[in-house]
C-alpha cells in the first residue's frame, strides 16, 4: 500500500491550501481514509476522516469549521481543504487508510496504512 500526498506549502496566516492523498495497492472505495498531523514536539493529532461510503465525516474540534474533507473514488484520492489557516496549523500533515471492518472511522488507531507527509508552514 502507497499513499501519497501533496499540495502543503508556504501560506499566509488566513490562506488556503488544500492537501491531497493518491493510495495505490488497496481497494480504495471500500477504504475509511484519514488526515493527521504532527508538529515539531508535539504529538500527532488526528484531524479527519471520511468513511468509505464518503457519507459519514469526523472532524477533530480544532479544525472544525475550517476544513473539509472528501474524496473521489475514481481518482482513488482523498483531499484535505484547509481554509483560514493559522499560525498553529504548521506541521506535517499525513494521510491514512484503513479497513472500517476493523474499527471505528473516526479513530486514528483504526488506520493501518499512512503516507510519507507534506508539509504545511502558516506565517503569521
Amino acid at each position: 500500500v502507497q499513499l501519497q500526498a501533496s499540495g502543503g506549502g508556504l501560506v499566509q496566516a488566513g490562506g488556503s491550501l488544500r492537501l491531497s492523498c493518491t493510495a495505490s495497492g488497496l481497494t480504495f472505495r471500500s477504504s475509511s481514509m484519514g488526515w493527521s498531523r504532527q508538529a515539531p514536539g508535539k504529538e500527532r493529532e488526528f484531524l479527519s476522516a471520511i468513511h468509505w461510503n464518503g457519507r459519514s465525516i469526523y472532524y477533530a474540534d480544532s479544525v472544525k469549521g475550517r476544513f473539509t474533507i472528501s474524496r473521489v473514488n475514481a481518482k482513488n484520492t482523498v483531499y484535505l481543504q484547509m481554509n483560514n489557516l493559522k499560525p498553529e496549523d504548521t506541521a506535517v500533515y499525513y494521510c491514512a487508510a484503513g479497513n472500517p471492518a476493523l474499527g471505528s472511522f473516526s479513530s486514528a488507531s483504526m488506520y493501518r496504512y499512512w503516507g510519507q507527509g507534506t508539509q504545511v508552514t502558516v506565517s503569521s
